[in-house]
């Protein structure tokens, strides 16, 4: 056996407890103990939208997967973008997690000014989930199908509205991208997010509403809303007798919705993979597959790379679609 003088087994002794704080240090600052703590999840749109339902959907999962609370913090407004500001200057330690739709990319084509750049401000983590927005209607509307919409929308000009979630908000393109290809016009009626939006459809206060599947889907189902259209090239698998918007004559029109987890830019590397380890893992599971589709929608994944090209491709795509339709919102 060996044995060290008392003063080495002292001076060892000391020289560990000096450096256990600064270990401890290093370990939380890039990111390996993560996490060991709540992390707060921002939505920036009300409870009952469409944002929060697959929020929802993936909390009690991902609680579990990273052994922590994950709560959810509405932060609803100007299509997102007062929550998504709110977590653009939190910390970046990865303890607050922005899960957005993809106004997140629209916004910076429609705005004037937001209080965050959305590729500087943040770092991407995964693609949760993907849909088409759908365009319902008062079950008391005229118009059945989309070819009786345009008819009404041409035979009395601007008399028709359409809500959605609020400015930049894919259904506002949706909505926008439809007066442009059908030469109509409509008024918009942006809401501060999906519940509002929905319940006021359902009221009679707006007569057609362009929305996320998940926000309207049980309405729908109830027969409380009656469905046109999708926006995607493809049916919806959770609404396969509701036609595409070109499969119902409107020729190149697409939208396309997502989900997705962002976080502060400088947020430690290793966090982020972690969130996207999580994500990946989450979406692959039997029923949270089940349940993303009984709201329209399909689990994606994928790298945090993929989203990022996703999210620089689509800020050109929208930055063009806002110019041509003229859509400004100062």
């Amino acid at each position: 056996m060996i044995r060290f003088a008392p003063w080495l087994r002292t001076a060892v002794l000391t020289a560990a407890a000096l450096a256990a704080p600064f270990a401890t240090q290093a370990q939380g600052s890039n990111g390996s103990d993560y996490p060991n703590k709540p992390i707060k999840l921002i939505v920036p749109y009300p409870p009952g939208g469409g944002t929060d339902v697959i929020a929802r959907i993936v909390q009690e999962r991902f609680q579990a997967q990273l052994g922590q609370p994950v709560v959810i913090d509405n932060r609803g407004g100007a299509a997102g973008s007062i929550g998504t500001e709110l977590a653009a200057k939190s910390a970046p330690d990865g303890y607050t997690v922005l899960f957005t739709l993809s106004s997140h990319t629209i916004n910076p084509a429609i705005y004037a000014k937001l209080g965050f750049d959305t590729q500087k401000d943040f770092e991407p983590v995964a693609m949760v989930a993907s849909l088409p927005q759908i365009l319902v209607a008062n079950t008391s509307f005229p118009a059945n199908n989309v070819a009786e919409l345009v008819a009404l929308a041409k035979a009395k000009p601007g008399s028709l509205s359409f809500a959605t979630v609020g400015n930049g908000s894919p259904g506002h393109l949706a909505g926008e991208l439809f007066k442009l290809r059908t030469g109509t016009q409509m008024t918009h009626v942006p809401y501060r997010g999906g519940g509002p939006a929905v319940t006021d459809v359902m009221g009679g206060q707006v007569p057609l509403l362009w929305v996320s599947i998940p926000a309207a889907a049980q309405f729908v189902k109830s027969g409380r809303l009656k469905a046109l259209a999708v926006s995607t090239t493809k049916r919806s698998a959770a609404f396969p007798d509701v036609p595409t918007m070109q499969e119902a004559g409107i020729p190149d029109f697409e939208v396309d919705s997502w989900y997705a987890m962002f976080v502060p830019t400088k947020t430690p590397k290793a966090a982020i993979e972690k969130l996207n380890r999580v994500v990946n893992a989450v979406v692959r599971e039997p029923e949270i597959r089940d349940k993303l589709l009984a709201q329209g929608s399909e689990g994606v994944g994928g790298t945090p790379e993929a989203l990022g090209k996703v999210v620089s491709t689509e800020l050109v795509r929208w930055s063009k679609l806002a110019k041509e339709a003229n859509i400004r919102v100062d």
